[in-house]
Formats: structure tokens, C-alpha cells, sequence
């Protein structure tokens, strides 16, 4: 791919991808559809293994449609319009990329092509990233193929342990990360005073309305949770409820100034709040412009997350988009794009190529535990047990009614 130095420097862009993000996690409407979907019963909504894979056209026709988010790729500094990992991809496949960045929010891309995949039928995409709490509704629900990893060396070979194995899709037959991130707290250190190390920490007076978490449930119930001291890789009904009653009494009581989206990340940069629920990767950008800000992965530990791609039902280029998966876990093509978009990278491997890096800034990414966490965070880190149809439209309920307060 050739040298990491000549991608631009670590902090170079002024808005990370989770910035844009507008939808603040599984509302009552979306989980009412999606109860219809999977809670009620309606047989079209299930598709069967044998119903999932149709006509692969890879052979003969050289191209893929490959829909992501925006600012989650790399894109050439004098022409934004080129990706050059996509540019290399074709030189060495001769398979051209259609490359859209249309998936702006979990549910409104599940409302896009959810009639399409219920109805068995093609949804014009052989390759999507969706959020995985999502993605395992799709897994599920039998709407992505199975992947041939003995076709995806890479990928078999280079794909991080603790990603491997989320309760949604063991094995990770149907989905593979496109990059990784940790939910965790954000804080200005410099104006709190002080470190925080616990999840408790939150809730110390002087921090009093001066605390945001995320409003999504999907987005904040595992550190909460984690705060108490539940395993989150198999949590209960009881954790979740404990988990609100302690939100509850710290709203009525002011303690949390508000509920946010992605938009958190204003307040903290203002001053307005202290300490809040945070992304990894936003945080990386706000150190850009104020050296102040900390990430913590609490004591406790802090959920580990990731957005990953996968093949939907009846896509016309499966194989060209297995190759794509495969050749973006090539440790050389995975160090470049950590380079750009900053997230917890999905292969270590590529670890040891950025400490190579001829540019010093580069190189100096290797030792950054947002990107590539060091053993002691690891320990800390889970992938939290989704929440499953059954218990979603109880608990989005119960806990939009706090958001609501």
C-alpha cells in the first residue's frame, strides 16, 4: 500500500463519523415496527437459510455496491472524491466499487431496506456496516448470508479474539467488523480536578449537573450496567432494572444535566458538562483541540463495540464482496484506514506496520490504547449480550420514560 506517512496526520479532520449520527438508539416507534417484525409471529419476516443466497453474478460481472457511513473511509487529500484503499482494491481485483455514504442512522437505513429483505427480495447492496446491537436483529431475523471464510484468509487469520465471538453471531459467520470503538467517559480533567477511574465517580456531588449519558439504550446500557457490576456478556432483567432505578433516582434528583445523541461531544468541548458517556473515537478528535480531555475505560470496565460489515440476502456479487471484506483485513489496507478514521482497528496486526511508519505522528498511533488497546484496557472491555426482541419493547419503554423526565 506503501508508506503510512503519506495519508494525512492523526486529528486532521475537524468532525469524526459519530458526529453526524442523528438517531439516538432504538426509539418506541422502531422497536414497535420491529416487534411487529419479530415478536408477533408474521412469517415473512423470518428468512430461511435456503431462501438467503441468490444468483452470484461475480464471475462475469467485475463490481460490488458498497454502502457505509460518512467519514469512514480514507479519501485522497487533493480529491476528497477518491478513496485510494478502494483505488488499490481495483488495481489488484479488477473489481470496481460503487462506494455510497447513505447510512446516516441505524433505524432509518432498517426502514429502508427492511421491505425489500422481508419480502425476499434484493435490496440493490452487496456489502453494508450497520452497528452490530442492529446487525444482530438482521442476523436473526435471517436477513445476511454466511460468509465462506475459507475463502477470507485474512480474515480468518487477522481478525482481533475479542471480536470474535459476540452472543448475536458466534463465530462470526455473518458479520466481520469494519472498525471498533469503546463506550466509555469522556472528562476534562483540567476543570474537574481531579481523575475518575469508577463509573460511580459520575455521581459525586460536585459533579452535579454536570454529567450527560447517552439517551440511546442500545448506546448506554452496558457501562451503566457494567458500573453496578454485571457480567454484560450475559446480564438479566434484574441488572437492567437495577440499572434504571439507579438512572431514575439520579434525574429526579438533577444529577444528570441531559440526555444526549452524538451532540455530547459540544457540551464537554464547551465546559457545560464535565464528564459524560463517550465514544473512543470522538474523543480522539476533541483531544485534537484540547489536550484536557481524558478517556477512561472505568475499573469496572466498559463496552466494547463494533459496526460491522455484511452481505444482505440475494446480493448479486457476493464473492467480489467477500474479496472486498477480505482484502480490508490485509493488515497493510487495515493500518491505512485506522490512520484515517481513528476507531479501535479490528486487526492488531496492523499494529506493528503503523509503528513502522517513517512519519513520527503516524507511528505514533501505535501506542494509542483508543486505537490499539494495550492488555490491561483489554481485561476491562466486553461486548455486551444484546437485547433480544422479546425483552426490547418492554425495556425501550421503561427506559425512554426516564430519557423523558
Amino acid at each position: 500500500m506503501g508508506d503510512l506517512g503519506r495519508v494525512p496526520r492523526r486529528l486532521s479532520r475537524s468532525v469524526s463519523r459519530r458526529t453526524l449520527l442523528r438517531g439516538a438508539g432504538y426509539g418506541v416507534a422502531s422497536t414497535g415496527a420491529l416487534a411487529a417484525l419479530t415478536g408477533c409471529g408474521v412469517p415473512p419476516a423470518y428468512v430461511k437459510p435456503a431462501d438467503r443466497t441468490g444468483e452470484d453474478s461475480s464471475d462475469r460481472e467485475k463490481n460490488l455496491t458498497f454502502a457505509n457511513w460518512p467519514l469512514y473511509i480514507d479519501t485522497d487529500e487533493e480529491d476528497k472524491s477518491k478513496r485510494p484503499t478502494l483505488v488499490e482494491f481495483q488495481k489488484r481485483t479488477g473489481i470496481s466499487v460503487r462506494y455510497t455514504e447513505e447510512i446516516n442512522d441505524n433505524d432509518e437505513f432498517f426502514g429502508k431496506v427492511s421491505p425489500a429483505l422481508m419480502n425476499h427480495q434484493e435490496t440493490g447492496r452487496d456489502l453494508i456496516v450497520i452497528s452490530d446491537w442492529m446487525a444482530a436483529r438482521f442476523v436473526r431475523l435471517g436477513w445476511v448470508q454466511e460468509m465462506d471464510r475459507a475463502k477470507q484468509p485474512n480474515v480468518a487469520k487477522y481478525l482481533d479474539p475479542q471480536l470474535r465471538t459476540p452472543a448475536f453471531d458466534n463465530g462470526r459467520l455473518h458479520t466481520v467488523p469494519w472498525q471498533s470503538g469503546i463506550t466509555g467517559i469522556a472528562y476534562n480533567r483540567k476543570k474537574l480536578g481531579r481523575e475518575i477511574k469508577h463509573t460511580a465517580d459520575l455521581w459525586r456531588p460536585e459533579l452535579k449537573g454536570k454529567v450527560t449519558l447517552f439517551s440511546g439504550l442500545d448506546e448506554s446500557f452496558s457501562l451503566l450496567m457494567q458500573g453496578l457490576g454485571a457480567d454484560v456478556t450475559q446480564w438479566t432483567a434484574d441488572d437492567f432494572h437495577a440499572m434504571c432505578d439507579q438512572v431514575e433516582k439520579l434525574v429526579r434528583a438533577k444529577h444528570i444535566r441531559r440526555f444526549t445523541g452524538n451532540d455530547y461531544v459540544k457540551d464537554l468541548a464547551s465546559g457545560d458538562v464535565l464528564a459524560c458517556q463517550a465514544y473512543s473515537g470522538d474523543v480522539i478528535q476533541l483531544q485534537a483541540d484540547n489536550p484536557d480531555i481524558e478517556f477512561v475505560v472505568p475499573q469496572e470496565g466498559a463496552e466494547l463495540w463494533a459496526e460491522s460489515l455484511m452481505i444482505p440476502n440475494l446480493a448479486q456479487h457476493k464473492r467480489n464482496a467477500e474479496k472486498l471484506i477480505d482484502y480490508y483485513y490485509d493488515p497493510e489496507v487495515a493500518a491505512e484506514l485506522a490512520t484515517w478514521v481513528n476507531y479501535v482497528c479490528p486487526v492488531p496486526a496492523a499494529r506493528d506496520i503503523i509503528a513502522s511508519s517513517k512519519d513520527e505522528e503516524v507511528a505514533e498511533l501505535a501506542e494509542d490504547p483508543l486505537i490499539f488497546p494495550d492488555g490491561d484496557v483489554r481485561k476491562r472491555l466486553a461486548i455486551a449480550r444484546d437485547i433480544t426482541a422479546e425483552e426490547r419493547l418492554e425495556f425501550a419503554k421503561t427506559w425512554n420514560g426516564i430519557v423523558g423526565l
